[in-house]
This record gives structure tokens, sequence and C-alpha cells, in this order.
């Protein structure tokens, strides 16, 4: 059960939170899909929003959900909810939709774009693994302050200039959906649509190197950059489908 933060806790800052969250979400997680009951998270993508509270119904979710939070998976019942963000320690609804979640089956519920539009998108999860030797990753820009972006992923001991670009033209709102890629160790590197990369490109975004497990599936989402004179780039990434036996 969850419990209302104290006073304490609310004061934390915001980016600590945020960075506290971004250390963790390297970490696997085990859903048990054979249960019948849903699955679902929520990720706060807006730069700008307070924290929020997460309601379904009456029941409490989670509590005072910073920017770049990806929670854990959550149970419930199969039907037909109403989920609300509220400004923390308030009943004051900033947004909600009202969803169908299906038994055994895992979902995102989605908060992005400015305070002033802030909107709420509840995503199907892939919840199988990818094809024999494959992972699946699905990107999801929710970055309000950078244009277009192509998405490279670079393999291990390659460079950029010599590979081809995953996506082109990515944009806030963009949602790829799962695409299929063969297992193995990529940096996601991102620059401004059209850029054709050459040895001195200075990309929007570039991850350190990391091996994804073959058969999982992940979804990285175009985040804000803050703390920044200028507007940057950065990415939150959510497991959604570690194999048996996968280590993290």
């Amino acid at each position: 059960m969850l419990s209302r933060p104290t006073q304490s806790d609310r004061s934390i800052p915001r980016f600590a939170l945020l960075l506290a969250t971004i250390g963790t979400l390297t970490g696997c997680q085990a859903i048990d899909n054979s249960a019948p009951v849903a699955q679902v998270r929520v990720i706060a993508a807006s730069p700008d929003a307070p924290g929020l509270d997460i309601y379904q119904g009456s029941t409490a979710l989670a509590y005072n959900l910073g920017f770049g939070t990806v929670t854990s998976y959550i149970q419930l019942a199969p039907g037909i909810f109403t989920i609300n963000a509220d400004t923390a320690g308030t009943k004051q609804t900033l947004t909600s939709s009202k969803s169908t979640y299906a038994a055994s089956t895992q979902y995102t519920v989605l908060i992005g774009n400015a305070a002033a539009s802030l909107q709420q998108i509840t995503l199907t999860d892939q919840s199988q693994p990818a094809p024999t030797g494959q992972i699946a990753l699905r990107f999801i820009d929710q970055a309000t302050r950078i244009g277009a972006v192509d998405i490279y992923l670079v393999p291990g001991g390659q460079k950029l200039t010599s590979v081809t670009p995953l996506i082109t033209g990515i944009a806030f709102g963009v949602n790829t959906g799962y695409l299929n890629i063969p297992t193995g160790t990529y940096s996601v590197v991102m620059v401004p649509t059209g850029t054709i990369p050459v040895s001195t490109t200075i990309a929007t975004y570039s991850s350190p190197q990391a091996t994804y497990s073959a058969g999982s599936a992940h979804t990285i989402i175009l985040i804000d950059q803050q703390l920044v004179s200028t507007p940057g780039l950065q990415v939150v990434t959510a497991d959604d489908f570690e194999p048996p036996g996968a280590t993290s």
C-alpha cells in the first residue's frame, strides 16, 4: 500500500528526484503476466508541471511524481477506469484519461507537454519477447523545446558517420511504436533532422553504450533537459519486458 509522503519528503528538490529516478531506470522489472490483472505505470514528462498525485478513482497510485519519473508497474483489476493527475497534496485535477485496462496487459499513462497544455495519454506496452535474436525499442518524443531529430543506433566499435538513421524527423508527440532491431550493444545518438553526420558533428544527444538483453522490449522517451541556459535533450528509458533470467 502506498503511504502519503511526509512534508520533508515533499521538500526534496525535483532535480534530485529526477536524478534518483534516472539512476533506477536501468533496473529490471519482473511482471507476472499470468495473473488476471492489468498492469499500469505512470511517466511524468512535463518539464514545468508541479509534482503530481495519481489517482484511479479515489485510490492513490502514486504521490508527488516529478519530472522524468517512471513508476513501477502497479496492478489494477481489469475494467474501464479514469486515471487523474492532481497537483501534489491537493485535489486539483490537472489532466485525466479514461481507458479500458485488460487482464494480463501492461499500460503506460504518459503525462507530458508544457503545464499550460498538459496532455495525458494511455499506451499499451509490449509484454511479450521480441523475435528471436532481436530487441524491441519504442521511441516517444516529449521534448517541447527542441525541433525534430533523426535517431541513430550506433553499434559498439562503430562511428556515427558509418551508420544510417533508424528514424528520421521525429518531433514532439511522435510515437514510433515498437521497432525490432538486432540484439547488440548500441549508443543512441540524435541530431537535428536532415543533418548529414561528419567527424565534427555535435550531437543533440548521445548516450553511453548499452547492451540490451535478447528478446527485451524498452520505451525510450525524449524529454527536455533542464538547468541549462539553452534548450537541450535527454532521455529516460523504461523497461517494458525482460526475458526470464535476463540480468540488469
